[in-house]
């Protein structure tokens, strides 16, 4: 099998030989087929022999070049850079047209700083130290997106903020009605979810008929407001980061900071308000939808009637749960908005960075909102609200 392989390799070569003239002039003679599964000599080889010799010019020419694929230019293009570096005049207008025409487009357009992968991994030490920069730097954005936030909140209640009030409704349109399918499918299965979880231990106690306390106190207080929460930042939180990192991508909030026009007036405080105006709805629809799941668990597989159903909720509910539900929901609608407004405002200038924005901004919205209904939680409970 080894004598076939080489054997296999011997038939495919692509032949480099380097001469050198009396006017310090080197003379590259590529010959043979350059294709992938040639076998050729390795670039830096042939480096190492033009670095130990005076060169001013250097001249590639074919000589018996059968066939080449992408493999020649590429060659070619790391001894030009070679030449670039050793202030070389290279010259390969002897060349094939169509390698001549690959290596002016690749010098075309400049290499993207950044865009070459490094091999070497970082260390440990690196990487918490990598780690610990970005947060500042997350925390630093957060700082000043904060300051811009109030300073516009501060023109809105003057009433000197400059935004359209077209996209507002345009906004509210899409957080609140344009939310109804996946807001209802998610509610309903929870609510059925509470009501089978809570029935099952309730029902070897013979108190199938608390169902009705379980599900309309743990939706309205808690999982209705979390749920439209966690929906809402994957839903509306990733789409303000993506449409913000998309128009800084085509300079559009560069634009209105050279008209002065304030971006986050703009762009952020319509956002914000829709979200802030539909989120405590979207929560009640949410509420209603996750007591109808547990009425039907309860009605369906544990013969509690819909009328007792009922009476229990309005023993085990009362306004002071809607107001704390309600209360989250604006809290929540608030986090949302600048995670997914922040992140879009920073966004780099490509489409990987609109990617990453959208990610990074539901990422942060989930943190915020279960950071926040925790403290919530415990303060009311020490406050026994």
């Amino acid at each position: 099998m080894r004598k076939a392989k080489s054997s296999h390799q011997s038939e495919i070569v692509g032949s480099i030989a380097v001469r050198s003239d009396t006017n310090a002039t080197a003379i590259l003679e590529m010959g043979g087929q350059w294709t992938r599964a040639a076998h050729i000599e390795p670039v830096e080889q042939v480096l190492a022999k033009l670095a130990s010799q005076p060169i001013d010019r250097m001249l590639i020419q074919p000589v018996g070049l059968a066939d080449w694929d992408s493999r020649l230019p590429s060659y070619l293009l790391k001894i030009a850079d070679y030449c670039v570096a050793e202030s070389i005049d290279c010259d390969v207008g002897a060349m094939p047209q169509g390698v001549q025409e690959l290596l002016a487009l690749a010098r075309a357009v400049p290499e993207r700083s950044g865009a070459r992968r490094r091999s070497e991994r970082a260390s440990l030490l690196v990487n918490v130290g990598n780690s610990i920069l970005n947060m500042m730097e997350d925390c630093r954005q957060l700082v000043i997106f904060l300051g811009e936030l109030i300073l516009a909140f501060g023109a809105v209640l003057r009433g000197r903020a400059r935004f359209r009030l077209l996209d507002l409704f345009i906004f509210i349109q899409d957080a609140g009605p344009n939310g109804f399918p996946i807001v209802s499918l998610i509610s309903l299965l929870v609510g059925l979810i509470l009501a089978f979880v809570g029935a099952l231990q309730l029902a070897m106690f013979g108190a199938q008929i608390y169902i009705a306390d379980l599900v309309a106190l743990g939706t309205v207080r808690e999982m209705g407001p979390l749920m439209t929460a966690i929906i809402m930042s994957g839903r509306t939180g990733a789409a303000y980061a993506a449409q913000l990192g998309t128009m800084n991508v085509n300079s559009e909030i560069d634009a209105l900071r050279t008209m002065g026009i304030s971006p986050v007036e703009f762009l952020v405080i319509p956002r914000m308000l829709a979200l802030v105006l539909m989120m405590p709805l979207l929560t009640l629809y949410a509420d209603l939808l996750g007591i109808l799941g547990g009425a039907a668990v309860s009605y369906g597989a544990f013969d509690v009637s819909i009328t007792q159903y009922y009476h229990e909720i309005t023993k085990a509910v009362d306004i002071v749960d809607f107001s704390v539900g309600f209360f989250k929901s604006v809290v929540f609608a608030v986090l949302i908005a600048i995670a997914g407004c922040m992140r879009g405002m920073a966004c780099g200038r490509s489409a990987s960075a609109v990617g990453d924005a959208a990610t990074a901004a539901v990422v942060d919205s989930i943190v915020y909102i279960v950071v926040s209904d925790s403290l919530i939680t415990l303060v009311l409970n020490q406050m026994k609200i």
